[in-house]
């Protein structure tokens, strides 16, 4: 009894690892688009709308994560987590329209592109 058991059980996981062994390997790779704007020497007021824009020349063709999400750092260190500048677009599209936040005046802020991985711009001034 034990021994028909065993033989199905290993049957079944042959059958498995034979399936699985034969489907394609599906290969999916970081993406991680340089920032082009805003650049250094970029000035912007708070309320103000901006285009953040992204290289998307050389995508590869398989993203790990294909939406984005953009978020405003100060002196290297994200701002607010929960209210991203923009949210759940493709990161295929290369830019994205953002209001500036009220926040305080400063000259070490950055835009921060995430997908696969975090992508900071130049550092960048916003005032009042």
């Amino acid at each position: 009894m034990m021994t028909s058991f065993m033989n199905a059980f290993a049957l079944f996981f042959l059958t498995l690892a034979s399936l699985a062994a034969s489907l394609p390997l599906s290969i999916r790779d970081v993406f991680v688009p340089p920032v082009l704007y805003p650049h250094d020497g970029t000035v912007w007021a708070v309320g103000q709308k901006h285009n953040v824009t992204w290289d998307v020349s050389n995508p590869p063709a398989q993203i790990t994560n294909p939406l984005g999400e953009i978020f405003l750092a100060k002196g290297g260190i994200l701002l607010d987590l929960d209210q991203p500048l923009a949210a759940n677009f493709s990161i295929l599209l290369g830019r994205i329209e953002v209001t500036v936040p009220d926040v305080e005046p400063g000259s070490d802020y950055s835009v921060v592109v995430f997908g696969d991985s975090g992508n900071y711009s130049p550092n960048f001034t916003i005032t009042n």
